[in-house]
């Protein structure tokens, strides 16, 4: 029965329990005396609070199913009953996220590989695929730089993504992906491979296990650009931050002002070091810099087949779908739940 199955994958007790708490703490008179401490509270009361509701309607529904069976007929109900498998189907994904970060924000990059006009090109579908999915889980995407093309596409893009558990399913996407197709920027139209990298860590407000003293940091500003180097502002707002100690470059141009780029871009430095510290079989932390995998042919996790056939597929779980158009459109929570469940 559904609404027992719920009942004890999401223990609906305990996390009753949990939305009072954060619930009865979000309404301290002096929350807001540490206003990172205050947001990350009502984000994840928010999201809580979301997650319980859907349970609680779906169990509710399922109760209203068991009490219409005897009195309409089985076709009439069977439009329902694949509606409560479907809600089900996407409540129990959350039984996977557990880990220290999953409920971040996320920054997500991708940068365009092997290919090249191709790949610009693979690099842009890929941001619209990853926005639409946003969209579709109700968050907030924001670009926090951006270098476009001169011809087509885009050479590299950040963004910062704001949700629940935004880095907990999208973490899923870190990889090489790789695109077969016919090309339509050569003059035979052939049959092209291009490749693209995705880029995800958690969002960090702040953590003070990771320090930044002045002396590691080379900050350079510079004028914000647009698509074709056209400026899109008159002053020296950009900001860009090479860490001296591992080499990693953070670079920032969203804002107006040079001061909100600087802060922006030390959040994401300091997200992207706690992720490095965090990966223990690497051996050396040179070999972190920038993506860890050539975008490149061999390292490839999924593989988008537009021609001869239609095919989208994990290389990792091996969940496959020959429905492209709607993955390239956002619609993919079947690979995430495969990813999710195959690191169980």
């Amino acid at each position: 029965m559904i609404s027992r199955q719920c009942g004890t994958i999401f223990e609906r007790t305990k996390l009753s329990q949990e939305v009072a708490e954060l619930q009865q703490a979000s309404q301290v008179p002096d929350i807001w005396n540490d206003p990172k401490q205050a947001e990350r509270t009502m984000k994840t009361l928010k999201g809580k609070e979301r997650l319980l509701n859907e349970l609680t309607q779906l169990i509710k529904d399922h109760e209203d199913y068991l009490e219409m069976v005897k009195m309409v007929e089985a076709s009439e109900l069977q439009p329902m009953v694949e509606d409560l498998l479907e809600r089900n189907k996407k409540l129990k994904i959350s039984l996977f996220l557990s880990g220290p970060h999953d409920s971040s924000d996320a920054i997500l990059s991708i940068y365009a590989g092997a290919g090249g006009k191709d790949a610009q090109d693979f690099a842009e579908m890929l941001l619209r695929m990853i926005t639409r999915f946003c969209e579709s889980q109700d968050w907030s995407v924001e670009v926090v730089d951006r270098s476009d093309s001169e011809d087509v596409g885009i050479k590299a893009v950040t963004l910062e993504i704001h949700g629940y558990m935004a880095y907990g399913l999208l973490k899923s996407e870190h990889g090489v992906h790789r695109l077969v197709r016919l090309s339509s920027f050569n003059a035979g139209n052939t049959r092209e491979t291009s490749f693209a990298k995705i880029d995800v860590i958690p969002l960090v407000e702040e953590d003070l296990s990771v320090e930044l003293p002045p002396e590691d940091l080379k900050i350079d500003v510079f004028r914000a650009g647009g698509k074709g180097g056209q400026g899109v502002n008159t002053t020296d707002s950009a900001v860009r931050i090479t860490h001296l100690p591992t080499g990693l470059v953070v670079q920032c141009q969203n804002q107006r002002s040079q001061l909100q780029n600087k802060n922006t871009a030390l959040q994401i430095l300091t997200s992207r070091l706690i992720k490095l510290k965090e990966q223990q079989q690497v051996e050396q932390i040179k070999d972190l810099k920038g993506p860890k995998q050539e975008a490149a042919w061999g390292n490839q996790i999924r593989s988008y087949v537009l021609h001869p056939y239609q095919m989208v597929k994990d290389h990792r779980t091996e969940v496959e779908t020959s429905q492209t158009d709607k993955v390239l459109d956002g619609d993919i929570m079947p690979f995430i739940e495969g990813y999710l469940r195959s690191q169980v």
